[in-house]
């Protein structure tokens, strides 16, 4: 059985740090195909199986596995007007299931050919809350389904042609298209973070296996917006800024939160000094967001605001810390009871001056850490922090810190252990649905699930703090190597040649396995 080098082991230089000889979890889980790499095992030469593919085909294996998860939501049962989905005794609830995609294909009107932002629906008519509604979905998001929704017709139409092709309800189909384009979506991001990682490729496996994918990858349309921002990420550091910006503006257009990575780009751009790279990718990426935005803007305006009137609207969500706060004390909340549709305003509020406030703390810690900290460490800080404080944390949410998290903090056993808890969340908020009355779990449960959840968040957020300020401590740039400052970030474009500046290395392996 190969072993990884001993103490007087002199192996050759690869330029790769190996998992098997630096995490404690790739070295036991290695034992069941002869344990870690060997002292002279030959590196990089393998044709095929190079770490990307070998990524790839995890993934593949994970979304498939996302895939078999949400299959029971599928079923279909004969009834006497034809076949129709089997959501029958809370099944979506039951069998854990649960995704946006199906409810919203028939709400949003989507089965019958409605465009988003220009067609609207009376909700509840005749009643109270009889309210007219329009898609509530960011723009390229609302037409993504809208998109699926004509393929699935086209589909449709050529099953009636040529009934041997496979076929099934409308929602199915639906669903099945828009799954086709999420699972691409979640190739791109381990794609781009195996290729920001190329002393570390093998910290692409917690993207590609992360048990929060096989939950939630198919739960709503989030790995669209994931893999716009992270292919963002990439093109960063190739020196390619305007792309970035656009990638960033056109991943805002499906959901805002990577238009969030601007906030660190400035702070970090602002310390190193680099206010040409960094206007530059801003601009881009807020020219691209209005650009998509506007024209819906304009032509449908009510339909467009829907989604920022939806987000003022809400209360605080199950998901949020400020409705287990609530539950548990019996506080009423910053506006107390409100009455339906009534905007909570104090509570939106303290939201934004949460917020408003964690970004001033991260400004402050790109002040005083001794190095420019990495880019994809203060991403992390921004998006956890706005995730923490916000008044809703929709469970499809966690995907976003997902590759960020990799990037900032990779340290296998920390990252699998938060990311599988955080993927338990769904069993008790599953049966928080179903409810004790149908057998189901009290909000106690689901709730707590919450706190835990957000608790490993701020370890993880603390232990990047510590990277930053003791940059010793991060495994990345141990990987790299010293360098002079400002240079020794893969996230960041590197100094042009010539420029005086020293260029970081690429990484040496050790000549003694850790401990």
């Amino acid at each position: 059985m190969s072993r990884p080098p001993g103490p007087h082991a002199s192996p050759e230089p690869v330029g790769r740090v190996i998992p098997t000889w630096t995490e404690p979890l790739a070295a036991a889980a290695s034992r069941v195909v002869g344990g870690p790499l060997g002292a002279h095992a030959v590196v990089g030469r393998s044709r095929f199986w190079t770490p990307l593919r070998a990524m790839l085909l995890v993934a593949v294996a994970l979304l498939a596995l996302g895939w078999l998860g949400k299959a029971p939501c599928l079923q279909q049962y004969k009834t006497d007007d034809g076949l129709a989905l089997d959501w029958r005794n809370n099944r979506q609830y039951v069998a854990m299931c649960y995704s946006d995609t199906v409810p919203l294909y028939g709400i949003e009107r989507l089965d019958s050919g409605a465009v988003p932002y220009r067609d609207s629906w009376v909700q509840d008519p005749g009643t109270a809350t009889e309210q007219v509604q329009y898609m509530e979905y960011p723009v390229l998001t609302g037409f993504f389904q809208y998109a699926n929704a004509r393929l699935t017709a086209g589909w449709l139409a050529l099953v009636a042609q040529h009934p041997w092709l496979p076929s099934g309800l409308p929602v199915v189909v639906y669903f099945t298209v828009g799954a086709f384009w999420l699972a691409s979506s979640w190739l791109v991001t381990v794609w781009a973070v195996c290729r920001l990682r190329p002393a570390r490729p093998w910290d692409a496996v917690l993207v590609a296996g992360s048990p929060l994918v096989a939950v939630h990858v198919f739960t709503n349309f989030d790995a669209l917006a994931v893999a716009f921002a992270t292919a963002g990420l990439l093109a960063f550091p190739r020196r390619r800024p305007v792309l970035a910006g656009v990638l960033l503006g056109v991943g805002g257009a499906l959901k805002l939160y990577p238009l969030l990575l601007l906030v660190p780009l400035v702070l970090l751009g602002m310390r190193r000094r680099d206010p040409g790279t960094v206007v530059r990718t801003t601009v881009a990426a807020l020219g691209t967001w209005a650009v998509v935005n506007v024209p819906v803007a304009l032509v449908w305006t009510a339909g467009w605001w829907e989604f920022f009137q939806l987000n003022n609207s809400r209360t605080a969500d199950p998901d949020s810390l400020w409705y287990v706060v609530s539950y548990f004390t019996g506080w009423p909340g910053f506006d107390g009871d409100l009455a339906s549709g009534e905007i909570p305003t104090l509570l939106n509020a303290v939201v934004l001056a949460l917020f408003v406030a964690t970004c001033a703390g991260v400004a402050l810690l790109v002040r005083r850490a001794p190095r420019p900290p990495r880019l994809a460490s203060l991403a992390f800080l921004v998006v956890a922090a706005f995730l923490l404080v916000n008044k809703v944390w929709s469970p499809q949410y966690s995907l976003w810190l997902v590759p960020l998290a990799v990037l900032a903090l990779p340290r296998w056993r920390l990252l699998l252990a938060w990311m599988t808890l955080d993927a338990l969340v769904w069993v008790p908020r599953m049966f928080y649905y179903v409810g004790p009355a149908a057998r189901g779990l009290p909000p106690d449960w689901f709730l707590g699930a919450v706190v835990a959840r957000d608790a490993l968040v701020v370890v993880l957020m603390v232990l990047v703090v510590r990277s930053i300020l003791r940059p010793d401590t991060d495994p990345v740039r141990a990987a790299v190597g010293p360098a002079a400052p400002g240079v020794d970030d893969p996230e960041w474009p590197a100094p042009p040649s010539g420029s005086g500046q020293l260029v970081a290395r690429r990484p040496v392996l050790s000549s003694s396995a850790p401990r």
